[in-house]
């Protein structure tokens, strides 16, 4: 596990203000790590180290307990200087709120600890072959050994507590590979999205997706850094293999009680999503005013002394900087939502607000489609409004668009439109399957 003495962080603006001095930090390395792909180890247990990536653990347990909101601000914040490193936590917060919504007391105490103690979850959830990003094919069964076990012991005792104590006592194995699993350079542990077939029922679960928490450096994990992009290139987000890798009862995690209900799972990582555009925006219209300011040349038509007098280039400025603060507001309103959705959910283990889950995930949606007009067109706004001279490779522009174009390819924003007109014309809560 990562070594890290991490700090408590016990209030919103206690979050925010360290995520704004790290920020300064990390802006200061981004673009030599972008141009030479040096993956950010350092600054990763800097941020683990900060407590940051434990805000979210419950009061109970320890943390901060801060709501989605807090979370967003924080990515956004770390996103306008390294959306790398604001994209590396992305799955660490998705798979706490996972444990939180769906976990045994037992494994929130567990890896809850853990990441109080500084440790980082991974995802490892994508695939490639199937039809679908939806087809999952690494597979979860039953250990052949523990099966022969607990036919041998079951003519001993079939009382029901000794039938639930072999249940849990079961092993499994997982098999597989997947694909762009951001983080897992990095990682403690990995969130790895599996799917259990189980028609005879003998393992005891019911058949469906589970998450196995696996640890990272364990037998039969083999994690690849093949990771080769043209943006985003420094998220460790390589390829994990999966050969015969032992979990048990205790490391497993039902998605369908999180995920087919309006809990606001996949309105919460969707925002975070959102959050990373967002910082790609302000990072990009920071760089290209400062571009303009100190080394563009007027265009000789404007009759000015300065590129930034330019009359037709401030009116460009201007258009982007509403593109930004509209993408901005409608974060902040998207967070809201998402709060109201998430928290009475986590509170009581049920929501007092039906209805909250599907508004939040339309109010996301739209911050979506801002935040990824507000990226692209920015970051490739840097050139048009730089000139000429912005297009050398010595001032690395263009690291902005290729993390704005790489990042918000993760969901197509044109399906956001369909649910959004969906809900105003029918009055059609979204679809649950965690990407809305």
């Amino acid at each position: 596990m990562t070594v890290v003495t991490a700090e408590r962080i016990t209030t919103a603006d206690q979050a925010v203000r360290i995520a704004t001095e790290l920020a300064e930090v990390f802006a200061a390395g981004a673009v030599e790590r972008d141009h030479s792909r040096r993956l950010p180890h350092e600054e990763l247990d800097q941020l683990s180290a900060s407590g940051l990536l434990a805000i979210t653990v419950p009061a109970e347990f320890g943390g901060a307990d801060l709501p989605p909101s807090v979370v967003a601000e924080v990515v956004r914040i770390l996103a306008t200087a390294d959306p790398n490193i604001a994209q590396v936590p992305h799955s660490h917060f998705v798979y706490l709120n996972l444990l939180r919504l769906a976990g045994t007391r037992a494994q929130r105490h567990d890896y809850f600890g853990k990441v109080l103690a500084g440790a980082r979850i991974a995802n490892a959830q994508s695939e490639r072959g199937g039809t679908t990003v939806a087809d999952i094919s690494t597979v979860l069964r039953l250990d052949h050994d523990t099966t022969v076990r607990d036919a041998e012991s079951s003519q001993d005792d079939v009382t029901g507590d000794a039938v639930s104590a072999r249940i849990e006592a079961r092993r499994f194995v997982v098999e597989g590979t997947k694909y762009y699993c951001t983080g897992s350079l990095f990682a403690d542990v990995l969130a790895v999205l599996t799917r259990l077939d189980d028609p005879q029922g003998i393992s005891g679960l019911e058949p469906g997706e589970y998450v196995a928490f696996v640890p990272a450096l364990g037998p039969g994990v083999r994690i690849i850094d093949d990771w080769d992009a043209l943006g985003q290139r420094t998220t460790g987000s390589g390829t994990v293999e999966f050969a015969a890798v032992k979990v048990g009862h205790e490391q497993l995690v039902s998605r369908a009680s999180a995920v087919n209900a309006p809990t606001g799972y996949g309105a919460f990582a969707q925002l975070l999503h959102a959050a990373i555009d967002v910082g790609i925006a302000r990072g990009a219209l920071a760089a290209a005013a400062e571009f303009v300011r100190t080394r563009s040349r007027p265009w000789f038509e404007a009759e000015v002394a300065h590129a930034a007098d330019d009359p037709l280039v401030v009116q460009r400025f201007g258009e982007l900087a509403v593109a930004v603060a509209a993408a901005e507001s409608t974060l902040v309103v998207a967070a809201a939502a998402v709060d109201a959705a998430v928290r009475p959910r986590l509170k009581d283990g049920h929501s007092d607000a039906p209805g909250d889950g599907a508004q939040a995930s339309i109010a996301v949606a739209t911050a979506k489609i801002l935040a990824d007009r507000a990226a692209n067109e920015v970051s490739a706004a840097i050139f048009e409004v730089g000139g000429t001279r912005s297009a050398a490779a010595e001032h690395r522009l263009d690291h902005f668009w290729r993390n704005a174009r790489t990042h918000t390819l993760h969901d197509p924003v044109r399906w956001k439109y369909q649910h959004i007109g969906r809900a105003v014309l029918h009055n059609r809560p979204p679809p649950l399957h965690g990407v809305i």
